[in-house]
């Protein structure tokens, strides 16, 4: 099923796709948040007030014409005033997003700015954040004082408001969205690190460094053939980037699969593509540890290529971030798996690796999913391979689930793990690295 391109929608159609998913993800409830987008013609399209955010369609958004006049069936959103203040101080840009999500309300309400140099692609993709001051919600006010902090610096897209949550806007409703959710990430990641310990930020120069690695090219071949099982290949990975995405274990800003095809030949999930709206023409065929003319890969791929290189029993592999794992690859804290039997069957002792050891140490990590189904990298994203694709899936559904139950655990107390003496029984019993 090829995903639907929202620059081809309706702008009535974007925002009630876009609420839903934000509505569906946890981050607004049935009456919080507004999205709006400016059209072509200057006119208008936001989300009604008083109207379950669950259950919007498209004949629900408002229109709110260049010359003032109304269209739709109920009252536009009461942020109305401060979207129409943003527009008029930023006109090449077309959509805004204001939500109440519980991360970023948390900064919202200590008066704190999330610091996005803990991820690398938050830093890239939401850039500098401001912080407006509170006034009164739907007030001229408000938006008067929203506008001024997005002038303080021409290179705001993301403001935090005092004691009331965020806003943010976007080239379209896709590349707000997409800021939208890293921004999300980034802050429940620095909650869960903050709870973990002490979190570990990346430095100008790591920064730097990550943006070099992601300008490395890779050679590419022309006669590329589409076979049904590569076409099969293709649904199944867009099959389960959507099904990430749904469960919160990928975020349109970052997010790699891959499967094998033909000996070491794969096929990967491309770069530069919103992870929600990838479809399967997307997908990038990799042949000889070359890819497809015409597409670029994801900067990952040398390291996806030598994982099947050195382990023929890989057939699939995911790397992604996850709030709660997040929070363990950006402490010290230990990721003990030896909670549950389920956890250590699935996940075993999960190795941690330095920031950029993808690129930096591509050997050293391929050879550990030797004997390990999963590793983490410093301050970027977890791992997991499996001999299918849904199996490495469900491997990524049980270390999210574990990160999180030992994030909820802390407070509680002291974590009692499996002995050495049960994990020897589990490894035995179900054939662990046997």
């Amino acid at each position: 099923m090829k995903q639907l391109n929202t620059k081809m929608m309706h702008p009535a159609e974007q925002i009630a796709l876009i609420i839903g998913r934000i509505y569906r993800s946890g981050m607004t409830t049935t009456s919080g948040g507004n999205l709006s987008i400016m059209d072509d013609n200057g006119d208008m399209w936001i989300t009604p007030a008083g109207i379950d955010k669950g259950s919007l369609t498209p004949a629900d958004i408002m229109c709110v014409k260049a010359d003032g006049s109304i269209v739709g069936p109920h009252r536009p959103s009461s942020e109305y005033p401060f979207h129409r203040a943003l527009y008029k101080m930023r006109p090449r840009l077309h959509s805004v997003i204001h939500a109440h999500p519980p991360g970023l309300v948390t900064f919202s309400i200590v008066h704190k700015i999330p610091d996005t140099s803990i991820l690398p692609q938050a830093r890239n993709v939401c850039g500098p954040i401001g912080f407006a001051p509170y006034d009164v919600p739907g007030s001229e006010a408000l938006g008067e004082k929203i506008a001024a902090e997005f002038r303080k610096n021409p290179e705001y897209k993301a403001v935090i408001m005092e004691n009331h949550g965020v806003v943010l806007m976007g080239e379209d409703i896709a590349d707000a969205y997409q800021r939208f959710e890293t921004l999300e990430l980034c802050a429940r990641t620095l909650l869960n690190a903050n709870t973990l310990g002490k979190p570990h930020f990346l430095t100008e120069e790591q920064l730097q460094f990550h943006e070099n690695q992601l300008s490395a090219g890779v050679e590419h071949y022309m006669n590329v053939s589409h076979p049904s099982d590569e076409r099969a290949i293709r649904t199944e990975i867009c099959r389960i980037v959507r099904r990430a995405c749904n469960q919160k274990l990928m975020s349109s800003s970052y997010g790699t699969v891959s499967m094998r095809w033909r000996g070491n030949d794969f096929l990967i999930t491309p770069t530069g593509v919103r992870r929600w709206d990838m479809d399967e023409e997307d997908i990038v065929q990799i042949k000889d540890g070359m890819a497809e003319a015409g597409k670029t890969p994801s900067h990952a791929v040398a390291l996806h290529h030598e994982i099947y290189r050195r382990n023929p029993k890989v057939n699939a592999i995911i790397m992604t971030q996850c709030p709660s794992l997040m929070g363990f690859c950006t402490t010290d804290a230990k990721f003990d798996v030896r909670t549950i039997p389920e956890s250590w069957i699935f996940l075993q002792d999960v190795p941690k690796f330095p920031f950029g050891a993808h690129f930096t140490q591509v050997n050293e990590v391929a050879e550990v999913f030797r004997t390990r189904p999963c590793a983490m990298l410093s301050n970027d994203s977890v791992i997991v391979a499996s001999d299918s694709l849904i199996n490495a899936f469900d491997r990524l559904e049980v270390a999210e689930f574990s990160a999180k139950s030992l994030i909820l655990a802390a407070p509680v107390g002291k974590l009692h793990p499996i002995t050495d003496d049960e994990v020897e029984d589990l490894r035995v019993a179900f054939h662990v690295g046997l």
